[in-house]
């Protein structure tokens, strides 16, 4: 059937940073599939060397929408640091170059990304019967106790168990 359920309510620890990375394509102009195929089509590689080398670039875990004509994806990172050595790379580079080289300024896609930097203890999260899911795959999932039941407790006083 898919994912575990964790039935019940859960949070994470939030005693780490996080960068959150949100990146996706707009599709403007939909029979113009040979500007905005090649951009949709770059991600998968990247994804790919993403969850194959986790550790060694502070990659810690995504999840992806598709709406009709905007997708996004929402990506978990050690630090701001890991994020941009990241862009820096070679998938990531030949990336960004076909997409100038093919799409460039031309109004049939459009592209974004904005990033944040969060601190320890200025995030939470909730999830009541869920799979892992978003920063529950990327920071320690706990069940949620009378300590965490408000948000405001879980902002201020979820940590490593």
């Amino acid at each position: 059937m898919g994912k575990e359920i964790f039935p019940g309510r859960y949070t994470t620890d939030n005693d780490e940073g996080v960068v959150v990375f949100l990146i996706g394509m707009r599709i403007n102009k939909r029979w113009a599939i040979r500007k905005w195929l090649p951009v949709f089509k770059a991600m998968p590689a990247m994804i790919r060397e993403l969850y194959g080398h986790k550790e060694e670039l502070g990659f810690l875990s995504m999840e992806s929408f598709f709406g009709l004509r905007t997708t996004i994806m929402i990506s978990y990172w050690r630090s701001t640091e890991d994020l941009l050595a990241y862009a820096k790379g070679k998938k990531h580079l030949t990336a960004w170059r076909e997409f100038n080289k093919k799409v460039g300024d031309n109004e049939a896609v459009g592209i974004y990304h904005e990033a944040y930097s969060v601190p320890s203890g200025n995030y939470e999260a909730l999830y009541g019967n869920m799979p892992l899911y978003g920063l529950a795959k990327a920071r320690n999932h706990r069940l949620i106790t009378s300590d965490t039941r408000s948000a405001k407790k879980r902002l201020t006083g979820v940590r490593k168990a």
